[in-house]
């Protein structure tokens, strides 16, 4: 068998790297008018006019609306540094450090994605396939966490709190709302923040 030619090997990284950018395109502009229309009001037409695309285009790349959707929360967690975190996390060994590390994932989420998780929050009190979007990713944060305090000795955690309560309070510090509210009610840089978020974290969680 003779070995691939060189231009039928470009030839097929050239295929791949344009279905790369048009589902990349396609992403985009699902982002961009879920935010400015809202979810219901974006059809997959929509979707597939503004990316310049066919409505099967946009099928085959992500089956449905919700498949659009899971497709922006994975970019989300790309843009916000889910690899960064995760090197910081094993770099740094004290439960103090891997707190700030946590805190700072969020902040950056927050800041690139933030009216992207709003909006599959809100369209989820209509849509359950939305909701399950919303309630799935949290999970999965949650998953970091616990898997983070878990791996810490014994006596770290504040006296009386299980793993279970200390990402519950994880959980309640770090979201959308209080962000927003610092950023935009009170004028806070997201810096400053995910600051706050790191001290006050050490002082629910931690043992003195």
């Amino acid at each position: 068998m003779q070995p691939e030619s060189g231009r039928r090997r470009y030839d097929s990284l050239r295929r791949q790297a344009q279905a790369h950018r048009t589902r990349a395109e396609i992403a985009e502009a699902a982002g961009r008018l879920f935010i400015a229309k809202g979810w219901a009001a974006t059809s997959v037409r929509d979707v597939a006019q503004a990316a310049g695309v066919s409505v099967p285009t946009v099928y085959s790349a992500y089956g449905t609306k919700t498949g659009l959707v899971w497709a922006l929360v994975d970019a989300a967690d790309l843009a916000a540094g889910l690899p960064q975190q995760l090197a910081e996390l094993e770099q740094r060994g004290d439960p103090a450090g891997q707190l700030a590390a946590m805190a700072g994932y969020d902040r950056r989420l927050f800041e690139r994605a933030g009216d992207l998780i709003e909006l599959v929050r809100e369209a989820g009190r209509t849509e359950p396939d939305l909701a399950d979007v919303y309630h799935r990713a949290r999970k999965l944060g949650d998953r970091t966490r616990t898997e983070v305090f878990a791996s810490w000795p014994d006596g770290t955690l504040r006296p009386g709190l299980d793993i279970a309560t200390a990402t519950d309070i994880y959980a309640a510090l770090c979201t959308i709302d209080v962000y927003t509210t610092f950023t935009v009610d009170r004028g806070w840089p997201p810096e400053r923040v995910e600051r706050w978020w790191g001290e006050a974290l050490t002082r629910e969680l931690l043992a003195r």
